[in-house]
């Protein structure tokens, strides 16, 4: 069973973490396997790559974060920190530093080059399940079960101090910051919300999943957002007016993760098969499956 997939930044390969322990890594365009890693001493919950592409986090049942070298595959740092099973991770734009959520409400700041932990935030009620750092690098975002986001202010040495967006009925499920300081939020209220977290203002809603959100991405250019859930369906909005324009039906079981290229391309994988897709926006004919 896989929990959670994610993309490289380049859209090369692919990540899939697994309820048997391990995290698998994926050539995207012929869905040949690449590695097999193990060393977590439960399910692994989730996984992202570094945005400079050099780095991936996996987290675990086993209430630690492993830091991996892509390269060469191996693990680089065990973090430990948690009291809990650890359900998210992200890094800062630079790469510099990882941040992580889990069932023990707490979320951790790390160092990326040294493994060292940073500092405790707390202020979530329930777990925490998602998370993104603004593209300043100057605040994250924290989403969790008691359907509350968190936005960190991480600007103070000394004291970080937060402010809560509300809205959701349910929990929040995954993140996502455009490259202009946006914020979308998807929950399994089975909505999504875009907001202006400097001014707390929500700016749209978007409806239309029948399921709970699993995954969300902006395109390079933050106009539209790809959503995913635990259903059939992908769809694509456009952020301004709110509209879905296109709807992506009987691509997966589950979609785990949606990402955009940097060119702008839509990928998108899940279900049991480790299936992936490459789709065009704007498209009603998604391109053959690679496998």
């Amino acid at each position: 069973q896989v929990n959670s997939s994610a993309f490289s930044p380049d859209g090369q390969r692919l990540l899939t973490a697994s309820e048997d322990g391990c995290v698998y890594g994926w050539e995207t365009q012929s869905g040949r396997l690449l590695w097999r890693l193990g060393g977590h001493a439960g399910p692994v919950k989730f996984c992202r790559f570094s945005p400079d592409g050099r780095l991936f986090a996996t987290t675990a049942g086993d209430c630690t974060i492993r830091l991996w070298d892509v390269a060469e595959a191996k693990c680089l740092h065990v973090l430990k920190g948690h009291q809990r099973s650890v359900e998210t991770v992200s890094f800062s734009p630079d790469s510099k530093r990882l941040a992580s959520g889990g069932w023990d409400k707490q979320v951790v700041l790390w160092e990326v080059q040294s493994g060292q932990m940073l500092r405790h935030l707390g202020g979530h009620q329930d777990s925490v399940q998602s998370s993104d750092f603004a593209p300043s690098s100057d605040s994250l975002a924290t989403g969790s079960w008691d359907s509350a986001i968190c936005i960190w202010d991480l600007r103070m040495e000394t004291t970080v101090t937060h402010q809560k967006l509300e809205g959701h009925s349910g929990n929040i499920s995954c993140l996502c910051y455009s490259a202009s300081g946006l914020l979308a939020s998807g929950s399994w209220d089975k909505t999504i919300h875009i907001w202006k977290p400097s001014t707390k203002s929500l700016l749209v809603q978007l409806k239309g999943h029948v399921s709970w959100l699993k995954s969300i991405a902006f395109s390079p250019d933050g106009s539209q957002l790809a959503s995913a859930g635990y259903s059939h369906m992908v769809k694509v909005w456009d952020c301004n007016t709110g509209k879905c324009i296109e709807t992506l039906k009987g691509v997966l079981d589950v979609a785990h993760a949606c990402a955009f290229t940097p060119d702008g391309k839509l990928l998108v994988s899940g279900a049991a098969d480790q299936a992936r897709y490459q789709v065009r926006c704007r498209s009603n004919h998604p391109e053959p499956p690679h496998i």
